[in-house]
């Protein structure tokens, strides 16, 4: 895991970024409850198994469902959605500070499946 700055409005915070190895283990064990950002039509073409639908072009932290003591990971295409939703959870003063580097992109990069609606 690394630390990433992220620049928005505000000073910035920094967010972990996860690489796709380190979310499959998640998914597998379970402690994670992980938040597609991208929009309907771009999650309903291919998204990771088990990943939850919430679109930037609607993000709020309060629509993130109780996580039951998981870690609450966010995901996109590439990362940069991701970030600003980070951003977002930030401003809200959320606790939600973690999302996958790279987005779906890495994670299909690295070999691990996708699903479709």
């Amino acid at each position: 895991m690394k630390e990433a700055i992220m620049f928005g409005f505000g000073k910035g915070k920094a967010h972990r970024e996860i690489d796709p190895q380190e979310l499959d283990a998640m998914l597998r064990d379970g402690s994670v409850l992980l938040v597609d950002v991208r929009e309907a039509d771009e999650f309903a073409s291919g998204h990771i198994p088990g990943a939850l639908n919430l679109p930037l072009s609607d993000f709020s932290p309060r629509k993130i469902p109780d996580a039951q003591g998981r870690t609450v990971v966010l995901q996109c295409a590439g990362g940069k959605r991701s970030g600003m939703a980070l951003e977002r959870c930030a401003q809200a003063q959320a606790s939600i500070d973690t999302h996958l580097a790279g987005g779906i992109g890495a994670w299909k990069a690295a070999g691990f499946p996708v699903v479709q609606d």
